[in-house]
């Protein structure tokens, strides 16, 4: 800002002052000028007369004081004689104002700065080394006198003087501008600044500031001029900026002066992969695991196989096998020796022969009492059901459908941040508070642009002195820079319709930083370099005689990168930086794909259009009409342009492309549901002839029982939109296929049990359907439970869109388990009505010919499970590989699930032919700076206080602790704490504009109406703020709320670049009528984030520094009142940057995760253990296989690189639910099976149940699993076609094939309890049916009868 005019007017000062002797005794140094004589032809400045004397005294006390206060090393009392005439004094105070604010933030610096002009111009004796060079003759137009000029002059500098003051300045910073001061002073970059070439540019006229040539020679060596004169180096002591002015004053802060900071300690090093003998811990213990398995696996298969399969068939008894296990080759029949197998059997049969009461434990007799009061309790209700089939269907659907009616007050959130962020978690608070006491962030619209088809390169003459060139990248041509501007005017010049017959333009909406000063909206653009106006691009300054160009758009724009906030640059132009908005354009907001600070390298254009945001979303419709008009012409535009390649995108542009993609994919959704319902529809009938097929067929019931589904998942949508709760997206995709999967499992084991069924003598048909509930009934709730009780503690979770979907899918469950057991069970009865009359399928009305009831018999698919799968899966040499090929599976997944990355490609999220993925990737090549990051400090902070000032501020007497120290040493490691910049800082800014001096003040106002005025107002009843001095640099507390909401209010220009209204009028928030600060910000940025790692690794880093920083702020508190006190509780800086809420998640995905499902899982085995009737052991088996599926699915999700985040969690959510359906069915047929042996129990669970798990899940879901493949959303084809088909695919192969063998080897024993009453209920049937009972007496039948039963 000040930047510019402080390299103007340093050097003017000095040229306009005229006398310079060492002190008015000095014998061997007099002064080479005096006075002021006309202009220079060249520069048309104000030069000094040629004067070849002594120095004489100041003829005004004004001047003395002044040449006092700025050049305190050669004032000598009141009777100092200088060089420097009083004209000349008040001309330098005047213009070294500017460098000033730049520089005053280091005292020393300033002091050693203005030394190098005060010596030149004043010292009583500079001709000892300065030399003039160059004079011309000067005719007084007033007094016709002749004079001589000074037109060039030579000064020598020792290269310690030289080098001191360099050093000492080399790093201020500004601000507001985010760079470093010296940048703008040198001529180069501040990087590439040296004491050589800053006193080589300052001195140059080609700087278009500096009056006439001086000719700076760094030597320290004594020489002599061309006209004879010994010179000697000046060589006078510099201050460091690590030392105070005074004993009294303190050093240049850390952020100014390198040389008072710390030593940084070096970041931490990158976590190191957890090792364990230089191999990853996770592989190595997994692996560790999977040896010793084998090892004991191997052993158990050995002694198995050898002592009781007797593989070397030492045992000629043969038999059949008992599948007892391996330590049963231990006992000994009664003669000593080991029995045969046929007698180890038998034995076996024999002692579930002789079960009786006594030998039952508390729990087998608790478990036997539940399976059988749920088995006649279900029994009694489906046979009420089957008699009353249309007042239940009534009452059932009724029920539901009221229910339904809450779908009226359906709502979804579609606002990510209510989706993906708690109300009550940091990121949430954190942003409603940064919106409530500031704007919230502001809505952008932005371009990325980039040229094609050109890439010759523009070859530049930098401006004199420099005689090299620099080499631009094709996007900086004028006519492309042109070609630019016109599509920025077009898109500043687009209207959009809003309401009846009202017209939005980019005025209404933008964000106007100096309004109601100004309405410009701020346009973040290199274009507003040259304030986006074609005219001032084009302007060019040749030199004196034409031949050379001293200046055009490429030197004005070099400038303008490296201090943005100028408002008169060094160059010939003597343009502005500032935008039209009045704030600086960053280069690093506004050009993309450069290579460190080589701004001329870059290859991309940004343009960001920035629009107010609203808390209230209603309040935003203008701009979204705006942007929706801004979207459709960008479309258009980019379809016709062939040397430019256009990526764009609004704030609305990504909520339109999910809603688009939504929508794209209801057809997709559709044909995947049709499949499966088309499946669920044909293949629940059982066919016997093709002349029966529709009588056999189930379409009514197929579709009765779809339906169901639909109408569960609908009644919990009701239910808790009555209750208040809104939906989400992924409910409406998510749980239809969750519900469908339970659903439909119970659907087919009912059908498929009546089917296989036989009807008892003297049974009703009603009796025999509630008799097959009575049968099914207890599976069905105990996979149902399972799944609802799980799914509603999920909802304890903090993450709203898992918390919702919890509910709603537990609820969903529940609907459709008890719709089933009572709307199914009665359509069941009604088709079974059906087929009883021969009527047809969907036509009931409709009796053909006479056809014969076939006999019933069993499906296709349970003979194959049954006589032939189950068979081959128990073969003596199939279990051990299964066992090994699952266990190595599981070990395998359990070492890879730590590397599933964590987070979510934004890209996934939209359309593959979304013209938001090429903005996304256009992003990602050419981003230069991350998101904007503000560091917060709360309400109730003490900004007049000196001591709490000093715990904020950056500049002179700022200890390296402070807020803006923090963040600056962050700065320093950017690759570490992901800070990219120092911060802006509103309150030094405020420091160095109220600081008296300058022509005019900064600080002014009216002595009558008591108004501010500001520096560009001529009035002359404007006058200097009343400011009482300064503090050690602070101002007093009286008057700090006195002049902050002028300074507030002010904004930057040419006479006064540091008000700050368009850098900080948003940052600082005032209350009680503006007496009091309340909430304010710095702002800073992060570096370039590409990944969600490199998102949540800021988000970690920028929470890190803010703990620091409060933490720092509450010890300088307690310090400074000897003890803690209830302000300490006030005291609290928090990061905040937009991405924040979203990514929040992310720092405990894997705790919430691992939380989450352990919440279920819990709730599975406990579930199962009460409903499984106390049976511990089977709940464990269920347990086991379910957390193998989980850690399958997390080797799944390395594979096929499906990361962690909100969406995957909802589906291991949703697989611990299938799962149940893929397990507990068949552990409960276990479970209950009374078969002798293990093995025996694991066929007959198969055939029981693992036909109907077979046809009930996996084929069903197959189908409407592959045709998401085909799905045009990216999010679809990773979260759902590759979540669903590994949730199918593997909770199929475990349930069907490793839980079996599983239970074939370590399988719950026998229940005796279920034994027991198996034999009773025999007992008492025989005694109804028969004389005579089997096996005589009172004793219970054999137990070989049953077997035979079974089997």
């Amino acid at each position: 800002m000040e930047i510019s005019r402080t390299l103007c007017f340093v050097v003017c000062l000095i040229f306009f002052t005229s006398t310079f002797t060492h002190g008015e005794d000095a014998d061997d140094g007099h002064c080479i000028w005096y006075g002021q004589c006309g202009t220079d032809a060249g520069t048309k400045k104000i030069v000094n007369c040629f004067y070849n004397g002594t120095a004489k005294p100041f003829q005004t006390s004004h001047a003395l004081e002044l040449y006092k206060q700025y050049c305190p090393d050669l004032y000598k009392g009141p009777n100092t004689t200088t060089c420097c005439s009083d004209s000349q004094m008040l001309t330098l105070v005047g213009n070294i104002d500017v460098p000033r604010q730049a520089l005053g933030r280091c005292p020393s610096c300033l002091h050693n700065f203005l030394n190098v002009y005060c010596y030149f111009t004043c010292a009583p004796d500079h001709s000892k080394f300065v030399t003039v060079v160059k004079n011309t003759t000067y005719i007084d137009p007033q007094t016709n006198e002749t004079h001589l000029q000074v037109n060039e002059v030579g000064y020598a500098v020792t290269k310690n003087f030289a080098g001191g003051m360099f050093n000492s300045c080399r790093d201020v910073q500004m601000p507001s501008a985010n760079e470093r001061a010296i940048g703008i002073l040198c001529g180069h970059s501040a990087d590439e600044c040296t004491p050589s070439n800053w006193l080589e540019y300052m001195g140059n006229t080609g700087n278009q500031q500096t009056p006439f040539q001086i000719d700076f020679n760094i030597t320290d060596t004594p020489y002599v001029d061309d006209k004879g004169n010994l010179i000697t180096p000046l060589n006078i002591s510099n201050i460091p900026c690590s030392r105070g002015l005074t004993n009294d004053t303190t050093p240049c802060s850390c952020q100014d002066c390198r040389d008072t900071c710390s030593p940084i300690p070096p970041p931490p090093p990158p976590v190191e992969t957890y090792k364990i003998l230089h191999i990853d811990g996770y592989i190595f213990i997994m692996g560790c695991i999977y040896i010793g398995f084998l090892v004991i696996f191997g052993c158990y298969s050995i002694c198995y196989n050898i002592i009781i399969q007797d593989s070397l068939r030492l045992d000629n008894g043969g038999g059949l096998d008992d599948g007892s296990g391996m330590f049963s080759c231990f006992a000994s029949s009664s003669d000593g020796r080991v029995p045969t197998q046929a007698e180890r059997y038998e034995n076996k049969c024999k002692q579930l022969e002789n079960v009786t009461l006594s030998q039952l434990s508390c729990f087998e007799k608790m478990g036997a009492k539940l399976e059988k009061f749920l088995e006649r309790s279900f029994t009694r209700w489906g046979t009420f059901c089957a008699r009353h089939p249309w007042a239940v269907l009534g009452v059932g659907i009724m029920v539901a459908l009221a229910m339904c009616c809450g779908i009226f007050l359906f709502k979804v959130i579609t606002d990510p941040v209510l989706l993906w962020s708690a109300p009550t978690s940091r990121a949430r608070l954190e942003k409603d508070y940064y919106d409530q006491h500031f704007l919230p962030f502001f809505r952008t619209e932005q371009l990325i642009i980039t040229r094609t088809g050109n890439n010759s390169k523009i070859v530049h003459k930098d401006p004199p002195p420099v005689v090299s060139t620099t080499t631009f990248n094709p996007i900086f041509d004028k006519d492309f820079l042109h070609q630019v501007l016109d599509l920025q005017n077009q898109v500043e010049a687009l209207t959009a319709p809003y309401g009846a017959n009202q017209t939005i333009g980019l005025k209404d909406i933008c964000f106007q930083p100096l309004a109601p000063d100004y309405s410009e909206c701020t346009i973040q653009s290199i274009l507003n370099y040259y304030q986006n106006n074609g005219t001032t691009m084009d302007r060019v300054v040749m030199g004196q005689f034409g031949f050379f160009t001293l200046a055009d758009y490429l030197d004005h724009l070099m400038f303008c990168v490296k201090a943005p906030a100028t408002v008169n640059d060094t160059t010939a132009l003597h343009d502005s930086c500032l935008g039209t908005y009045g704030g600086p354009v960053f280069p690093w907001t506004a050009l993309g794909g450069y290579d460190g600070d080589n701004y001329q390298n870059a290859t991309a254009l940004v343009i960001t259009f920035v629009v107010n945001n609203h808390n209230e979303e209603g309040n935003n419709a203008k701009a979204e009409a705006w942007e929706k008009v801004f979207i459709e012409f960008m479309k258009n535009y980019t379809k016709h342009q062939s040397n430019m390649s256009i990526a764009f995108s609004s704030e609305r542009s990504i909520e339109d492309e999910l809603d688009r993609e939504s929508k794209s994919d209801i057809l997709t959704i559709l044909i995947s549901y049709l499949i499966m319902f088309a499946y669920i529809t044909m293949f629940l009938g059982q066919f016997h002839s093709c002349d029966r097929i529709l009588i056999d067929s189930k379409i009514t019931v197929g579709l009765g029982g779809v339906l169901i589904v639909l109408l569960s998942v609908a009644a919990s949508l009701g239910f808790f939109s009555f209750v208040g709760v809104p939906a989400t997206l992924i409910i409406i995709e998510v749980i239809p296929f969750l519900v469908l999967a339970v659903g439909v499992d119970n659907i087919f084991i009912l059908v498929q049990t009546y089917q296989r069924d036989k009807r008892g003598p003297n049974e009703t048909l009603e009796e025999q359907i509630g008799r097959v509930l009575g049968h099914a009934g207890p599976s069905m709730l105990l996979t149902s439970t399972s799944e609802s009780v799980a799914f509603f503690l999920g909802a304890l979770t903090n993450m709203p869109a898992v918390k919702i979907f919890s509910m709603y899918a537990a609820m969903a469950v529940l609907f459709d388990f008890l719709l089933q057991i009572t709307c199914f069970v009665g359509l069941m009865a009604l088709d079974a009505r059906r087929m009883e009359t021969n009527r047809l399928d969907l036509c009931c009305c409709v009796k053909p010919g006479s056809k014969d009831k076939p006999d019933k018999q069993e499906g296709l698919l349970y003979t194959f499970v049954k006589d032939v799968y189950s068979h081959f899966l128990m073969k003596e040499w199939v279990r051990p590989i299964v066992m090994v090929v699952f266990v190595g599976l599981f070990c395998s997944c359990a070492a890879m699930a730590s590397r599933v990355e964590t987070g979510l490609d934004q890209s996934l999220s939209m359309p593959k032919d979304s013209y938001v993925l090429d903005y996304f990737s256009n992003l990602t090549a050419y981003l230069s700076v991350g998101a904007p990051v503000y560091f917060v400090v709360k309400d109730g902070y003490n900004y007049t206080n000196v001591h709490d000032q000093n715990g904020i501020c950056g500049g002179n007497g700022c200890p390296e602790q402070s807020l803006l120290g923090q963040i600056y040493s962050a700065s320093l490691q950017p690759n570490y704490s992901r800070i990219a910049h120092p911060s802006s800082s509103w309150i030094d800014d405020y420091f160095a504009w109220l600081t008296p001096g300058g022509n005019p003040p900064c600080c002014r106002y009216n002595n009558r109406t008591a108004a501010f005025c500001p520096a560009t107002s001529k009035d002359k009843d404007c006058v200097q703020c009343q400011v009482h001095p300064f503090e050690k640099g602070r101002p007093q507390a009286q008057d700090f709320m006195t002049f902050l909401p002028w300074y507030l209010k002010d904004n930057p220009e040419t006479l006064c670049a540091k008000g700050g209204h368009a850098a900080y009028g948003s940052g600082v928030e005032l209350l009680k009528n503006k007496t009091q600060v309340g909430a304010t910000y710095f702002m800073t940025y992060h570096t370039v984030l590409k990944t969600s790692q490199d998102y949540i690794d800021a988000l970690r880093q920028a929470r890190e520094i803010g703990a620091n920083i409060t933490k720092s702020l509450k010890l300088m508190h307690i310090k400074e009142h000897s003890h803690s006190s209830d302000d300490d509780s006030l005291l609290e800086v928090f990061p905040y940057s937009i991405f924040y809420v979203f990514y929040e998640q992310y720092l405990t995905i894997v705790h919430d995760t691992i939380v989450n499902l352990s919440i279920c899982m819990s709730a599975i085995l406990v579930v199962t253990f009460i409903l499984m009737g106390c049976d511990l052991y089977s709940a464990v088996m269920v347990f086991i296989t379910i957390c193998m599926i989980l850690c399958d699915l997390f080797g799944l999700m390395y594979l096929w690189d499906i990361s962690l985040n909100a969406v995957s969690l909802v589906n291991l959510i949703m697989a611990i639910g299938i799962s149940v359906e893929f397990c507990s069915h068949i552990t409960r047929a276990f479970a209950v099976s009374t078969l002798p042996t293990r093995k025996e129990r694991a066929k007959d669970a198969l055939a029981q149940m693992g036909s109907s798990v077979l046809s009930g899940i996996t084929l069903t879901k197959l189908g409407g699993i592959i045709v998401l493949a085909f799905s045009k959303s990216q999010l679809f084809q990773v979260f759902y076609f590759r979540m669903y088909l590994g949730i199918v695919l593997f909770g199929a192969t475990h349930g069907l094939i490793f839980l079996p063998v599983m239970l074939s080897y370590i399988g719950p024993p026998v229940n005796k309890a279920k034994v027991y009453l198996r034999q009773q209920e025999d007992k008492e049937h025989s005694r109804i049916n028969s004389s005579t009972n089997l096996g005589g007496g009172d004793h219970p039948p054999s137990y070989n009868s049953l077997r035979q039963q079974r089997i």
